[in-house]
């Protein structure tokens, strides 16, 4: 297994309000960059790290929050693309069975976990339905073998019996089931988080990361931008300029078309599900590739996903599911269930916007996971398609772009961030020699002993301690309420745990 070494950067990586003043005054006396990347979800966080780490001077404006957009509301999953083997996207499925490797050993252990899939097999049928399940889970298992995963951080698949289908998944329907099938894949403890993480470590290699700044108008060697906060505003230069601005790409780039599709999960209890740990998977009905799917979740929560449906008309800031939606993942899920999910049980619901490629004729579903950089007639490079699990390719590319196009031949370096760990990374399996509590351990990697030692305050709703609430504000970068509680800790998702936390999350502020 490839193992992390756990080093210093060469700067600070503490993201705080603080900080953020004093880059933009330093980005206004010297407003001459190498690149300037709009954007600070997972791509932009990725080309941040990107640039930075190969010493060019990079600057990142987003407009929101890290995280604001569609990086906050996926599936919290690492794929290792068997959804693209079986729609014959081969180069694809390599690519994310690459790229969660690097994630899982090397870039991201602290914050990646192995999470078993388990597929209840029900009479009659059972024999058939196992048969091209086991083949698909054995061709993801044959891409696992190829990019080097070792068996230590995902296992083999293989079929399980009645009774270990029912111990990892005790809510299924009993009558007729005759074992399961389980796989592997890589979960992520929150995908908010990795943002984050992404971008402190650019910070910790001189990238400054300037959130509540808006670029008001972009062109390929420079952007006039906005601080959201004081109105200010100032003319920056840069040799490149990358857009990483998800499904708004347009806005800055008429010429980038893209066909958004609206994924949506359900949350629900983790208890309704009895308790379950490992996601359960449930073929849609009509459909032979087609799945719904539960994944554990922080706070005691379950999430049920996944839809797919073109996403018309303006975009919103925060997309909602629709009712139908809500009825197909309830009726699906329900299929295996023993006490079927009541609207009563549905306690939030979240949906996110893919940025996915392709032509107005295309059924989104079908649509390739593929990315692209773009370059518009300004000058501008826009990175856009792709999914969470293969962000850092992205950003290897559309750096790549950029220097191709921008610098001198052998000027910039190679990539490096296939072998940088981000904040808080430590070795898998060494979680024990971390002197913290296992729950800080798992949201923190190394990082954790500093958080418990942080002056205690009054705690927010779910165990989420004063301590996690004052490391968001002086180490991650959160200015406000809705920062802190949206997504640094996930608790805005349910009506009742924002309100059970909103005078903590206020108190963490003014300290």
């Amino acid at each position: 297994m490839t193992q992390v070494v756990v080093g210093r950067h060469p700067h600070p990586s503490a993201l705080n309000a603080a900080r953020r003043s004093r880059e933009l005054v330093a980005l206004g006396d010297d407003p001459i960059v190498d690149v300037l990347v709009i954007g600070g979800g997972i791509t932009g966080a990725g080309i941040a790290l990107d640039a930075a780490s190969r010493g060019l001077r990079t600057v990142l404006v987003e407009r929101h929050d890290l995280a604001h957009g569609t990086s906050r509301w996926s599936s919290k999953l690492v794929h290792g693309g068997l959804r693209y083997l079986a729609t014959g996207q081969f180069g694809i499925a390599h690519e994310s069975a690459t790229e969660r490797h690097a994630l899982m050993t090397r870039i991201a252990p602290h914050l990646t976990r192995p999470l078993a899939q388990v597929l209840p097999l029900y009479a009659p049928g059972h024999m058939a339905r196992g048969a091209y399940v086991g083949m698909g889970f054995g061709l993801g298992d044959g891409l696992r073998r190829l990019v080097g995963t070792p068996d230590a951080v995902l296992r083999a698949p293989g079929p399980i019996g009645h009774a270990e289908t029912l111990r990892l998944a005790p809510a299924v329907r009993l009558d007729g089931l005759r074992g399961g099938m389980r796989g592997w894949d890589g979960q992520l403890v929150d995908d908010a988080r990795l943002v984050v993480a992404v971008a402190r470590t650019a910070a910790g290699h001189g990238a400054a990361i300037l959130t509540r700044v808006a670029a008001v108008r972009a062109w390929g060697d420079g952007a006039l931008l906005r601080d959201e906060l004081t109105g200010a505003e100032i003319e920056v230069r840069a040799r490149a300029v990358l857009s990483a601005t998800g499904v708004w790409a347009g806005e800055l780039d008429a010429g980038v078309r893209l066909r958004p599709s609206r994924g949506t999960h359900l949350v629900v209890e983790t208890a309704r599900l009895g308790g379950s740990d490992v996601s359960l998977t449930v073929p849609v009905p009509g459909s032979g590739s087609r799945f719904v799917f539960t994944v554990p979740a922080p706070h005691g929560r379950t999430y049920i996903g996944l839809t797919d449906v073109p996403a018309d008309g303006p975009l919103p800031e925060v997309p909602h599911a629709s009712e139908a939606e809500v009825d197909m993942l309830l009726d699906t899920v329900n299929t295996v269930l023993q006490e079927p999910l009541l609207r009563s049980d549905v306690i939030a619901t979240f949906a996110g916007l893919r940025p996915l490629l392709g032509t107005a004729e295309d059924d989104t579903s079908d649509l390739s996971r593929r990315h692209a950089i773009i370059e518009s007639s300004t000058g501008v490079l826009s990175v856009v398609g792709g999914k969470l699990t293969t962000y850092r390719r992205m950003a290897q590319d559309g750096v790549d772009a950029a220097v191709a196009r921008r610098f001198a031949p052998g000027e910039v370096a190679a990539s490096r961030t296939r072998i940088l760990p981000l904040v808080g990374a430590w070795p898998r399996g060494r979680s024990d020699e971390i002197e913290a509590a296992p729950r800080l351990v798992r949201r923190y990697g190394a990082e954790a002993p500093f958080v418990a030692r942080l002056a205690d305050g009054p705690p927010a709703a779910r165990g989420v301690t004063a301590q996690e609430l004052r490391w968001a504000v002086l180490v991650e970068g959160a200015l406000d309420v809705d920062d802190l509680l949206d997504r640094r800790t996930r608790l805005g998702l349910v009506a009742a745990d924002r309100d059970a936390s909103v005078d903590a999350a206020a108190a963490a502020l003014a300290d």
